[in-house]
């Protein structure tokens, strides 16, 4: 299969920004993994201006923009570097792409995209994908253009034809109500229509390091969705549940695309 996978700031470091040095282990060991038994895998991987706030000993997370995109140019490098080493152990290459909202925008610059990231999965590569927070403002908060990384990943899976985007996050799924504040929230387990109501169960924004939310993971399953390809959503705090949801088992909550649905129709 063609997978995409992408990982949130929640879920790659601790709350300080630092990395989640063990977590992201796990995640490396099991994506080269797959790599091995010959599915073809994107990361799309959040956390540069987490770990720039990190590796800057900043107190959080800046609130102008200057420092957010530093922030993003430190921790870009420190991100590519931890990707390079870790999955440079289990022989596999790893390759930077940096996007912008004008990368998405424009057709030629799009089939530019899809042509690199193609060659680079037959070439055996790892793209590692992220926007371009030090010179984009799109992420952090001026133009809504890309939004943020889940809306990237869907945008990047459509584009390549990919088969399955996994988006790895600090819940479970999506739940009837938030399991953060409702004990009788309960997990919904499959979605074979994004209907109105299953729009209103979204709550706003992630984490103080993060950006999504479940709108956003919502709007990154209506592109995917669209393009014909399954969309899962799983907890990232044990990469390992990457197997299960490789061989279809019930992990999370898991979108149908939409033309299988016509095609068996």
């Amino acid at each position: 299969m063609r997978i995409v996978v992408k990982i949130g700031t929640s879920t790659l470091a601790h709350s300080t920004g630092r990395l989640d040095i063990r977590r992201v282990e796990q995640l490396v060991k099991v994506l080269s993994d797959l790599k091995n038994a010959g599915h073809e895998i994107a990361l799309v991987s959040s956390g540069a201006i987490g770990m720039g706030v990190g590796k800057l000993m900043l107190p959080g997370r800046p609130a102008d923009m200057p420092t957010k995109q530093a922030a993003a140019a430190v921790g870009q490098c420190e991100l590519m570097y931890t990707y390079d080493r870790l999955f440079g152990a289990y022989n596999h290459t790893v390759a930077q792409v940096l996007l912008t909202g004008e990368d998405i925008h424009s057709d030629r610059r799009c089939e530019n995209m899809r042509n690199t990231i193609n060659r680079l999965l037959e070439l055996g590569a790892l793209p590692v994908i992220n926007e371009n927070d030090a010179v984009a403002t799109d992420e952090i908060g001026v133009e809504n253009t890309i939004g943020e990384n889940d809306t990237l990943s869907a945008i990047v899976a459509r584009l390549i034809g990919a088969d399955l985007l996994v988006l790895l996050s600090d819940i479970d799924g999506l739940y009837t109500a938030d399991p953060r504040h409702d004990a009788s929230a309960r997990l919904i387990p499959v979605v074979e229509d994004i209907t109105p109501e299953i729009e209103a169960l979204a709550g706003g924004t992630g984490t103080s390091l993060g950006s999504g939310g479940m709108v956003t993971k919502l709007r990154a399953a209506k592109i995917i969705t669209g393009a014909g390809g399954d969309m899962i959503i799983a907890n990232g705090s044990n990469p390992s549940g990457l197997y299960d949801i490789v061989e279809g088992k019930p992990v999370g909550t898991r979108f149908k695309g939409r033309k299988q649905h016509e095609e068996h129709a």
